[in-house]
């Protein structure tokens, strides 16, 4: 076979070979724009989507609010948090997850002895001036609220930035409604009553005094 026959028969092979890797494997698919349109939107293109303030609008007038009742009382944790934190954790204390982050559920009455621009100290003694709990007046983050009072699940929400929402959205209503009528309260002398939640992340700093963020704040 001459080279030159030799070159026409490989460039042959090498042609047919790539035609037949393109028609197996092809580059591109034509779809109809409509199917093009699903595909990118996802699966979850159909479904609603998750209003987080609408959620906890409910979520806080038929469940947090009733909930509340089942805080424990301040007085009572916080001596049993001097008597022995780890059995107290064990009592009151409430886990999310895996971490070692714990939360107590809280409510009580105190006498103001303190009031910062971010915090509201109140002493749950008659007449004393040490801060037993410290109540958050700033700016609210974490998921204090969201997780401390064990009323949610992440495994009834669709995803983890649904459950995420939720707590942004608790967070800006306690700023909106709550640390207003705090902060007004909050003169020194003054009693509060209050419920909230607590994130206990270092002992040594948010136990004495504990540190928690309100939901409920009301004169006794």
């Amino acid at each position: 076979m001459s080279p030159q026959r030799r070159s026409w028969v490989i460039g042959s092979l090498i042609a047919g070979g790539a035609a037949l890797l393109l028609f197996w494997l092809p580059l591109f698919h034509v779809v109809p724009l409509r199917q093009a349109g699903a595909t990118q939107q996802g699966p979850s293109a159909n479904q609603a989507t998750f209003e987080a303030a609408t959620f906890v609008d409910q979520f806080w007038t038929e469940r947090l609010i009733p909930g509340s009742v089942g805080a424990v009382d301040a007085s009572e944790l916080v001596a049993a948090i001097d008597h022995d934190p780890r059995s107290a954790r064990k009592t009151y204390g409430h886990q999310v997850g895996l971490g070692n982050a714990y939360y107590y559920f809280v409510a009580g009455i105190g006498q103001v002895v303190s009031a910062e621009k971010n915090s509201i100290g109140l002493s749950l003694e008659e007449n004393q001036s040490s801060i037993q709990v410290s109540l958050e007046a700033g700016n609210i983050f974490g998921n204090s609220v969201r997780d401390g009072t064990g009323l949610l699940d992440i495994n009834h929400f669709a995803n983890s930035q649904d459950f995420n929402a939720v707590s942004s959205e608790i967070n800006r209503r306690i700023e909106r409604e709550v640390l207003p009528s705090l902060r007004e309260k909050g003169a020194i002398g003054a009693k509060v009553r209050f419920v909230g939640c607590t994130e206990i992340t270092d002992e040594e700093i948010d136990l004495h005094p504990l540190r928690v963020v309100p939901f409920i704040v009301e004169t006794p």
